[in-house]
């Protein structure tokens, strides 16, 4: 027997072992009742025994897609990677973004020459993303309502909102004779008062690079050239804001939404501001509820006079007596 047989027959008895070494279920894939081979069931997100019937676990998460596709093209076509893309950034996200550390991958600082590398690529990448006006526009424009929504609180819903809101007035060319920060807060303005978290006119010319003037007028023109369907302001959506700031009680805040219905139905609520009308009814539902508050403490939660809190703290008792009569 040659040397050559001897090796072939070794090496077939090496690759059948190993093929019956992966033919037996480790101890992960055996069930701990019989020992047989586990198996995922899918559709009802289970690991089952495929002898016994075993459950071994259950409530799975399916890591695949969302999505369905029955042929080839369809999968190509709604295959995706990376992050999903946003309405916040001027590029949607889709470009690559080179970060500020000059370290390597281990954490490693890089050298001098490395380093002048890495900044002429800064540089360059940095030029091909904000190719054209319009980008940089974008840009800038975006970026002043993601500071203004950080510095107000906005949830990321009003910010993707707004940035539809500035980048239709932009396709639509409203900007020429207005300025990028006047139309970005107007932007911020409606969507806010659509998603029902409003922000009154003082509070988001306090963040705003823009006077209150400006920033009225922009928004009428742009709720008007674009469509856009912004009911008025409720001064029950600003209760919770108000009463959160000032530590109110839940039940304050109840009472509060009581005197302000009750303005409703006596019709005392129009031509008013909502604002004023929400900071009246939180100082006169503490007042109620035995709570220490005092009207200057309501006017520098709702940035609006105390004279007005005044006013109409007892336009909303005198709205509640009378319903009550």
């Amino acid at each position: 027997m040659t040397d050559t047989t001897i090796r072939t027959r070794s090496g077939e008895r090496s690759e059948r072992e190993s093929t019956e070494s992966r033919e037996q279920p480790t101890e992960r894939e055996q069930c701990p009742e019989c020992g047989g081979r586990l198996v995922s069931d899918t559709e009802h997100a289970e690991t089952v025994c495929d002898d016994c019937g075993l459950v071994v676990d259950e409530g799975e998460i399916d890591r695949g897609p969302e999505w369905r596709a029955f042929d080839a093209s369809e999968k190509d076509e709604k295959s995706r990677v990376g992050a999903p893309t946003t309405n916040m950034m001027h590029d949607q996200g889709l470009s690559t973004n080179i970060g500020w550390q000059n370290k390597d991958a281990y954490g490693k600082s890089l050298s001098s020459r490395q380093r002048q590398k890495m900044q002429r690529l800064r540089t360059w990448n940095e030029r091909f993303r904000t190719r054209d006006s319009k980008e940089r526009n974008l840009k800038q424009a975006l970026g002043e309502i993601d500071r203004m929504a950080s510095a107000l609180g906005l949830p990321k819903n009003v910010r993707e909102t707004a940035s539809v809101i500035y980048r239709r007035a932009l396709e639509e060319d409203l900007l020429p004779g207005r300025s990028i920060e006047g139309v970005a807060t107007s932007a911020l303005y409606a969507a806010a008062r659509q998603a029902g978290t409003p922000r009154s006119l003082d509070e988001i010319a306090a963040v705003s690079r823009v006077e209150k003037d400006e920033i009225a007028r922009t928004y009428r023109y742009v709720i008007r050239e674009l469509g856009l369907e912004v009911q008025p302001a409720d001064p029950e959506s600003y209760v919770p804001r108000f009463a959160s700031d000032l530590d109110l009680s839940d039940e304050t805040e109840r009472r509060a939404r009581s005197l302000l219905s009750s303005a409703k139905e006596q019709g005392i609520h129009s031509g008013k501001s909502p604002v004023g009308l929400a900071a009246a009814a939180v100082y006169a539902a503490a007042l109620l509820t035995n709570e220490k508050v005092t009207q200057n403490d309501v006017s520098d939660v709702a940035s609006i006079s105390e004279v007005t809190i005044r006013n109409r703290y007892h336009e909303l008792l005198e709205a509640e007596d009378g319903g009550l009569a």
